[in-house]
């Protein structure tokens, strides 16, 4: 088990690393082919919380934005909160499934991204209602994704100011998860800090082989191999689950 930990994370690393995200959904999708999606989101939360912050420190206007995207984080915390979607590792939902669904979805819509509208008009009003789907989904599945990191994105924001509200909803979004998971605990499922902490090195020299890989090879040429395996790999986990295949 330390060895596949170790495997995924550094896979999730790198990948964040060289485009700026992706490393919940990887280390999600990957570790629930071996063990239970709330297992793995425990495992989740430290590697997470570091790389988070470390996205989001990396540049100043830190206030200026949570200025600006308060109503996403309230939606994001109301969303944790009161999901309308059934939680990890509780009831007889197949949790994989949907996260299947939502990694197929994020494939797509990094396969798409260029032709996103511009919805920074509407800003107002879609941020609660963008945040709170985020969070509801993230006590879902374990991975902030659909639809707080397309929905930033249409924001055509600046590249460093779009990579810090990333961040920024990262940050929240795990903070809630990992309450979630602490209050909610699974009947024989313990949450092994321990492992989440061991976790995070391969996650850093993941994230800093990315940094070298960024400048060898073309970024939107990774972008949309990365994005075309994950269309692939949540069909098949959706048809898994669902007895399809």
């Amino acid at each position: 088990m330390l060895a596949i930990v170790v495997a995924v994370f550094s896979i999730a690393g790198m990948i964040k690393g060289t485009i700026g995200l992706g490393l919940p959904a990887v280390s999600m999708g990957l570790l629930s082919l071996v063990m239970t999606p709330f297992q793995a989101a425990t495992l989740l939360i430290i590697p997470s919380m570091i790389t988070n912050f470390w996205q989001l420190f990396a540049e100043g206007q830190v206030f200026k934005l949570i200025k600006r995207f308060w109503p996403l984080l309230i939606g994001i915390i109301v969303g944790s909160i009161w999901s309308v979607f059934p939680t990890l590792g509780h009831g007889s939902f197949k949790s994989e499934a949907l996260l299947g669904g939502m990694l197929a979805l994020y494939g797509v819509y990094g396969l798409c991204a260029k032709n996103m509208p511009n919805l920074a008009p509407q800003e107002k009003w879609l941020s609660p209602f963008m945040g709170y789907l985020g969070g509801a989904l993230t006590v879902a599945t374990g991975v902030v994704v659909i639809p707080v990191v397309p929905y930033l994105q249409s924001l055509h924001l600046k590249r460093d100011d779009l990579v810090q509200s990333l961040g920024l909803a990262f940050t929240v979004s795990t903070i809630c998860l990992a309450i979630y998971l602490h209050l909610n605990p699974v009947k024989d499922i313990p949450i092994d800090y321990k492992l989440s902490l061991i976790a995070l090195i391969p996650s850093l020299i993941g994230m800093w082989l990315g940094t070298k890989i960024r400048y060898r090879i073309p970024e939107q040429k990774f972008r949309k191999v990365f994005f075309a395996g994950l269309v692939i790999f949540g069909g098949y986990m959706v048809s898994h689950q669902l007895g399809w295949i």
